[in-house]
């Protein structure tokens, strides 16, 4: 069974844009005939950057800056007249070393990037979403549901997102809907050369969590919100 949506006359704002998932998430709202801008520091013409530009309204800033935070949403709201959903998407992942080996700064690092980016992003995002009655979807993490060896601070920075998450839909309720989804390890190349011999068919390709992220975008989820979806996949 085919399921398709339709994003039409939306604004989405997605940070991370020029990553493996925010990319996915951005094209799929593309696709869905939604009005996309993607923030990121990395820009398209970026050897690293896996957006087409073809398909979003780009924006370059710092979401770990609230000056440039307030600036994009202002040139977004200013362009487009609103924001409709807000998913922001950017994070990254550091570990391999026990607790009593981490740097501070590795901490301080995915702090700001997991956690900081996702409230400055929802703290200039919300009033304009309270306006349109929008959505918030961000992203967790499976391993923000317990402890383990070698990433407790990334652990703990997606668990914040969770619980920030959760904070948005209690503040919001009736006006905003806010909900995670939690990949676990997501199909891509910086992930397959990270693990050569890992089994990469149980992984969960970024286009696949794209449509949980529209699906919890739409009106098929009205009743939904301050949930944390599993997007595990086979993993």
């Amino acid at each position: 069974m085919s399921v398709s949506f339709d994003f039409s006359d939306r604004v989405v704002l997605v940070t991370g844009a020029s990553g493996a998932l925010g990319s996915a998430v951005a094209a799929a709202f593309a696709d869905a005939g939604a009005t996309v801008c993607g923030a990121d520091l990395v820009a398209p013409d970026d050897e690293d950057a896996l957006i087409d530009p073809a398909a979003v309204d780009f924006y370059e800033g710092d979401f770990t800056d609230e000056s440039d935070v307030a600036s994009v949403v202002e040139a977004v709201v200013d362009a487009h007249g609103g924001i409709d959903h807000l998913c922001p998407v950017a994070g990254t992942w550091r570990g391999g070393t026990p607790l009593h080996e981490t740097d501070a700064e590795t901490v301080e690092f995915l702090l700001d990037v997991n956690l900081k980016t996702m409230f400055l992003a929802s703290k200039h995002a919300l009033p304009h979403l309270r306006e349109r009655e929008g959505t918030v979807v961000s992203v967790a993490s499976r391993s923000s549901l317990s402890g383990g060896e070698g990433d407790g601070p990334y652990r703990a920075s997606k668990a914040g997102v969770r619980l920030l998450t959760e904070t948005v839909a209690a503040e919001n309720a009736g006006v905003v809907r806010a909900n995670a989804v939690m990949p676990s390890v997501i199909d891509t190349p910086a992930n397959r050369e990270a693990m050569p011999d890992a089994d990469h068919d149980t992984w969960v390709d970024p286009a696949t969590i794209a449509r949980t992220v529209l699906a919890l975008s739409s009106e098929a989820t009205a009743a939904t919100s301050g949930a944390a979806v599993p997007v595990y996949g086979e993993a």
